[in-house]
């Protein structure tokens, strides 16, 4: 990706953060970088470990999430050397290439949208997405194995004993953000999420992608209604976005009518408790954003954030929605700076010992 196209093109005078060790190690078939590994191993009381989990843009590649992954890993263990962290708990970040992308790419032009030619840009971003979410999942499952298994993983602590992976996070930029958020909704083991420049509302985004494109089924005089199962966004893929995506998962294909009825809350509160009780999220948005603009999201967020302030409060979710007025497509100085305040205060929750259930609106 260009330069000037790429979100996480340092934005900002901020200088770089100290590098914390890296280790691509293959697990379950897939090349992942390990991230802090190394400083884990100099923390002989850290038995019980964070995962940060890290999903990178559309055109890039697991390599440009070091700098987030330095910053807030360098972060995290210079607060734990000053006595303000948990020397009980350890940190690490973990970055693998999204589907078709990197080292796992096999189709440049699916990668693209309608505009440069790709036919199938809304099925094969969404595959990618839920794919993103599936292997993590199926890396969710296998890491610990791989890094503290059998006593001699390079993650061991140095009395033999084994570490344990107890506490998920996860920071996603732009298809990332997508991923992030699906995760969130999809993983009991991820409690905490910075979701960048990322979008609630698929069918939404794409709805209006297609407007933008002027694809000929989009059609201006049901505002797009019909684009919804046609050829350029297939039913199978309206369904995908109901099983997976925040949005369709809670709402299918009906607008989000503010303020929810009485019914409505009680039809939506088993699906919250089942998908995202007592989790975290951290929204950053470009006020400027063309290519994810917050107005997409809007809708899902107005009803998050009241559910999680009035109705749905009992539920414990906490909810910080950040737009930055003048960034535009990118996860700028001031986002990183905001997105690593968020995972280190995040960890220091993951042992119980506050109350996380307030929303800053």
């Amino acid at each position: 990706m260009a330069a000037t196209l790429n979100p996480l093109a340092q934005h900002g005078s901020s200088s770089p953060s100290p590098r914390v060790s890296r280790e691509t190690l293959v697990i379950a078939g897939l090349k992942v970088d390990v991230y802090g590994l190394a400083e884990l191993a100099h923390t002989n009381s850290a038995c019980k470990v964070s995962c940060l989990w890290l999903h990178h843009p559309r055109l890039c590649a697991k390599e440009d999430m070091a700098d987030i992954a330095n910053q807030a890993l360098a972060a995290y263990y210079q607060a734990a050397s000053s006595g303000g962290g948990d020397a009980r708990r350890g940190l690490i970040a973990v970055a693998f290439d999204q589907r078709n992308h990197g080292s796992r790419l096999v189709e440049p032009l699916a990668n693209e949208a309608w505009r440069s030619g790709n036919k199938t840009h809304a099925q094969d971003m969404l595959g990618t997405v839920t794919g993103m979410v599936v292997d993590t999942t199926h890396l969710l499952d296998a890491i610990e194995g791989y890094l503290f298994g059998a006593g001699d993983g390079p993650g061991i602590m140095p009395d033999g004993n084994p570490r344990h992976i107890d506490h998920n996070l996860v920071l996603g930029v732009s298809l990332g953000g997508h991923s992030a958020w699906q995760l969130m909704f999809a993983e009991p083991r991820v409690t905490a999420g910075v979701m960048v420049i990322g979008c609630t509302d698929y069918m939404g985004l794409l709805k209006d992608r297609a407007r933008l494109s002027r694809l000929q089924t989009y059609s201006t005089q049901d505002n797009g209604a019909s684009f919804l199962g046609s050829k350029d966004f297939p039913n199978a893929l309206v369904a995908t976005c109901k099983k997976y995506d925040p949005k369709g998962l809670l709402f299918g294909t009906n607008p989000i009518v503010s303020p929810i009825s009485a019914a409505e809350q009680e039809r939506l509160r088993p699906l919250l408790d089942s998908k995202i009780s007592g989790k975290r999220f951290q929204v950053l948005s470009g006020g400027k954003d063309k290519l994810v603009p917050y107005v997409a999201s809007a809708p899902f967020l107005g009803f998050f954030k009241d559910a999680a302030s009035t109705w749905y409060k009992d539920g414990g979710i906490y909810v910080e929605d950040n737009v930055y007025p003048g960034a535009g497509h990118v996860f700028n100085t001031e986002m990183r700076d905001d997105a690593v305040k968020f995972i280190l205060s995040s960890i220091a929750l993951a042992d119980g010992e506050k109350n996380a259930a307030s929303s800053k609106i």
